[in-house]
């Protein structure tokens, strides 16, 4: 009895430790909060299909249609010029742009000259007596022979007899030598072609100029070029004389340009042609950096939207009554920031701001604290 009492009261303790530590536990037990359900508000448009003008956005630095790169021909001393040689300074058509010291050449064309004078005067009693009828005109080209001006073409031969003898005596390869001499010595001094500016100046007076040497950099500013790389997809839908808008980076200033060259050869590691855009302006600089909006099409039936919008590149999120859902879309053109679709149709409630997080079936509500402008075609 005093086994079985021990024994009954040992486990009427452990019961009791047991159901004690139940309740212990079973009280220290933290309900879960409700985690209360929230909708996300969300910015719609309605969409509106509209005729979209694609628009190419590109960019450039200005380059001077007429650059003259000015190197030396000959060899001398850089004597003068007809304003400071020197970079910024404007030189105006037919001024002297560069001279060189010619007075040793030209002591040698002037000895040439003298030589072909005295060649042609020793035939003159030769053809008093073999051919009268042509020394009128040979005896008047003598006579008008001036060592100081541009050698005279010759008199032509009156018969193949008279061509025989002039030139049986060297006077054509004479004449010939004194000509190359002469185009020789009129590079000796540079004249500018047109308005302009000197962009860089390579050489000071007095220096001694070699040839082949670079003198520097001549450019008509009234006239510049921007070239542009357009990919090839729209390169078809640009043509020549075709207005282009420019404008600098910060959108002050907006120029008028015109489509001038289109290259017929597409750049095989970009896959883009390269077009030229004349335009003219008094503030412009050679390098000034430009954009360009280059009108190429229209497309029919399309709205435009942020890229942000796009799901997978061919989805976009609609609203239909509070509950998102996702339709197809065909994406027609990419610009840096937004997308040119056709596929939505009229009338179609989409979102105007991605939501992170957002899916199909998400239940939204739509804000109200501003209107929204419809979904349509948008001016870049």
């Amino acid at each position: 009895m005093r086994k079985f009492a021990l024994f009954a009261i040992g486990t009427l303790i452990l019961l009791a430790a047991l159901l004690g530590a139940y309740f212990i536990v079973k009280s220290n037990t933290k309900e879960k909060p409700k985690v209360a359900k929230v909708i996300k508000t969300v910015f719609v448009d309605t969409v509106k299909n509209s005729t979209v003008p694609i628009t190419i956005p590109a960019n450039g630095n200005l380059v001077a249609k007429n650059r003259l790169e000015l190197y030396a021909e000959v060899q001398g001393v850089f004597e003068n010029s007809s304003k400071d040689f020197k970079a910024g300074q404007p030189y105006k058509k037919g001024q002297l742009l560069i001279g060189i010291n010619s007075n040793e050449y030209y002591a040698s064309v002037q000895s040439a000259k003298s030589d072909l004078y005295n060649l042609v005067t020793s035939l003159m009693p030769d053809l008093r007596l073999d051919y009268p009828d042509a020394f009128p005109v040979w005896e008047s080209y003598v006579q008008d022979f001036n060592m100081d001006r541009s050698l005279a073409a010759l008199p032509k031969a009156s018969n193949e007899k008279v061509n025989y003898f002039i030139t049986g005596r060297g006077v054509h390869s004479a004449y010939y030598n004194v000509k190359n001499l002469e185009q020789r010595l009129s590079k000796y001094r540079i004249y500018v072609p047109y308005d302009g500016i000197l962009t860089e100046a390579l050489v000071n007076k007095g220096t001694l100029v070699r040839s082949g040497q670079k003198l520097g950099e001549f450019i008509d500013t009234s006239v510049y070029e921007l070239e542009l790389a357009i990919s090839k997809t729209f390169s078809d839908l640009l043509q020549i004389g075709e207005k282009v808008t420019l404008n600098t980076l910060n959108k002050h200033t907006n120029y008028e340009g015109t489509v001038s060259r289109i290259n017929g050869r597409i750049d095989q590691a970009t896959q883009t042609v390269t077009v030229f855009v004349q335009v003219q302006a008094e503030d412009l600089k050679e390098g000034m950096y430009l954009e360009a909006q280059l009108e190429a099409k229209d497309i029919p039936n399309a709205i435009k939207i942020s890229r942000k919008l796009l799901v997978d590149q061919s989805e976009i999120f609609i609203l239909r009554d509070s509950i998102l859902d996702l339709i197809e879309v065909e994406p027609v053109y990419f610009s840096p920031k937004e997308v040119v679709l056709k596929g939505v149709p009229d009338n179609t409630i989409i979102l105007s701001k991605s939501i992170p997080g957002a899916y199909a079936g998400m239940l939204v509500k739509v804000s109200k604290e501003e209107n929204r402008p419809q979904a349509t075609q948008s001016q870049d």
